[in-house]
């Protein structure tokens, strides 16, 4: 198990593109560990999936209204953590499938922005319930190997300008097993800033921060720090 500790960037990769299902996902998985990366000089690419139409228990709420609500609270969060790129792909939430449709979106994301590090859900962990973080992970990895780095694969993208890309490491978030543990201890507090802007879901936070702080230090147990992210890392190319 490693662990990412003081000022120094991980591995000295630049690019850091995030592919998550929900407006959320980014946050309460990562939102520590971007607020570090951008304070490095990082360049951070938030890819929202869906835009979270179906999110709400309010059976009243039109499903376009909410889907514009939860784009402006992610927009507010990802600028409250230093990133400027977020990128709405607008698919049917709840739908998703892990199919050549969303791969081919995944990859022009990919060849567009080019990325050292892709992060995104990691489908392999046993009993993970919700269908779109499946697939959104299932197809990110089919997207990165090979289907981005290799030129036949969507040959449009090629003749529009987008080259194939090579990224180096995906590290995935809400692992079973991680061996990647990124010490938040002084960006805790931005992540929680940025899950402030997510009213339509967590409402005023008071029953939601406790828990996050928890978990962040249940996942820094055994570390030198008090509050961490964690990530199972699969290098892809040196």
């Amino acid at each position: 198990e490693r662990a990412m500790t003081g000022q120094t960037p991980w591995d000295g990769w630049d690019v850091y593109m995030l592919v998550v299902a929900h407006p959320d996902d980014a946050e309460f998985s990562s939102g520590g560990t971007i607020a570090r990366l951008t304070s490095q000089g990082k360049r951070i690419i938030i890819i929202q999936v869906t835009s979270g139409d179906k999110g709400t228990t309010d059976p009243t709420i039109n499903p376009e209204r909410l889907a514009e609500i939860r784009e402006a609270e992610e927009r507010e969060a990802a600028r409250r953590l230093g990133v400027a790129d977020v990128v709405f792909l607008r698919c049917a939430d709840g739908e998703l499938m892990p199919d050549l449709a969303l791969r081919e979106k995944i990859v022009r994301m990919i060849r567009t922005y080019r990325p050292d590090v892709l992060i995104t859900h990691d489908p392999y962990r046993p009993y993970a319930l919700h269908p779109d973080h499946r697939a959104v992970g299932f197809a990110s990895i089919d997207a990165v190997y090979p289907t981005a780095r290799d030129p036949h694969y969507f040959p449009e993208h090629l003749r529009s300008g987008l080259n194939p890309h090579k990224t180096a490491e995906i590290w995935f978030f809400n692992a079973e097993h991680p061996d990647l543990i990124v010490d938040i201890t002084e960006t805790i507090e931005a992540k929680i800033d940025a899950l402030r802007a997510h009213v339509s879901q967590i409402g005023d936070g008071d029953e939601v921060f406790p828990r996050v702080r928890d978990r962040a230090r249940e996942l820094a147990k055994g570390q030198t720090f008090e509050f961490g992210e964690a990530f199972k890392v699969v290098q892809m190319r040196r």
